[in-house]
């Protein structure tokens, strides 16, 4: 009854609030992960299922382990800057700080294998290998931005190799080749907060919030770009596809006719004539969800825009420490908008628009517990 408060214990001498421990890992941030895996993994055609969620679970467990490690890393740097976080404040110890990143990296390593297997581990390795890297050695040198984007990069390619994977599902090759541009866009994004992040205590050149709101305002532009629904494996095409003779879909309407049982010539003639029309019928299936699709990858970009944009045009107007860092965080959850957009643009609406209510819940969340 005296203790109220939750508490993880670490050895017979030291105990830990778990509060403490959200802090540490910045939990709320954690939020942005998710949509890596499922932009992927709409790109790839196959936007949820057990494994996707598993390799959801492991990248979680990665993130919360470089910002455990990260704390570990500069708690020096901390004492002096932010000496209320929970290291440098002694709330909790450096050695259990350690603990926690290597017990959630071995976490998120282990999800990762029983998620995909040996393809999940082959993208989960390369990102924890950065995740320690960036913290330990790289985040101080010009490598270091490059390590975070290519860190979010790995996530959304992890997403559309698990979902690469299994009965009916694209080959990895193609899942990585579709994923692409989700992926290039992601990391896009995490090169501009890496770059504000730099200025988050003294202050920004002015051309630091111009350049990377111009990157933003052109991620916007080509997040928002609809992709063609059979680009995206859909499943209505490749049913169709398969549900037909292969004479009937053939590269061209005169090979389509020339090989076609003589009975059927004609049928093969109009189904390949220039002067096919699509049944109205058919128009009133297909029409409707890809307006939606099209809708809400566009509302979602705009949102990403707004929440993002709005808070680098505010550090652009006043460069400061403080309005740099509310930038900073502003980008770590308007990443949630982007991933909206791109799961959208991938041929998951519904996902999409989940994504899109997630968004509000993590900027309550982060009110409590600073993302940055």
């Amino acid at each position: 009854m005296k203790d109220r408060k939750a508490v993880a214990r670490f050895g017979s001498r030291s105990a830990v609030r778990l509060t403490d421990l959200a802090l540490l890992v910045r939990a709320p941030a954690a939020l942005s992960v998710p949509g890596d895996v499922i932009a992927g993994a709409a790109a790839a055609g196959r936007p949820l299922g057990a494994r996707t969620l598993g390799v959801i679970g492991s990248s979680v467990c990665l993130y919360w382990a470089g910002m455990a490690l990260n704390d570990y890393a500069d708690a020096t740097v901390d004492s002096v800057e932010r000496p209320d976080r929970p290291v440098p404040s002694g709330r909790v110890q450096r050695r259990t700080a350690l603990g926690v990143a290597g017990g959630l990296t071995v976490a998120g390593l282990g999800l990762a294998a029983a998620a995909g297997g040996r393809r999940s581990v082959c993208a989960a390795l390369p990102l924890a290998g950065l995740v320690w890297a960036y913290d330990l050695k790289l985040k101080s040198t010009p490598m270091g931005g490059v390590a975070m984007a290519g860190a979010r990069v790995l996530d959304v390619l992890a997403g559309a190799v698990a979902s690469g994977s299994g009965p009916g599902a694209v080959s990895v090759g193609v899942a990585l080749r579709r994923a692409a541009v989700p992926a290039a866009l992601v990391g896009v994004h995490t090169g501009t907060l890496m770059a504000l992040s730099r200025h988050e205590i003294a202050g920004a050149p002015v051309r630091v919030p111009v350049a990377t709101l111009a990157v933003s305002t052109a991620t916007t532009l080509a997040a928002a770009v609809p992709v063609k629904r059979a680009a995206v494996g859909s499943a209505t095409v490749r049913r169709r596809a398969s549900a037909a003779p292969s004479w009937l879909v053939a590269p061209r309407g005169g090979a389509a006719v020339r090989h076609s049982p003589a009975p059927l010539k004609g049928v093969a003639a109009a189904a390949t004539s220039k002067k096919l029309r699509i049944a109205p019928s058919e128009k009133l299936r297909t029409a409707p969800s890809d307006k939606l699709r099209i809708a809400l990858t566009a509302t979602a970009a705009l949102a990403y825009l707004g929440t993002y944009g709005t808070a680098q045009a505010r550090a652009v107007k006043e460069p400061s420490g403080e309005n740099v860092r509310r930038a900073v965080g502003a980008g770590i959850l308007g990443l949630m908008p982007l991933q909206a957009a791109l799961t959208a643009r991938g041929g998951a609406p519904g996902v999409a628009a989940a994504l899109g209510v997630v968004h509000p819940l993590a900027r309550r969340l982060a009110r409590r517990i600073s993302p940055t």
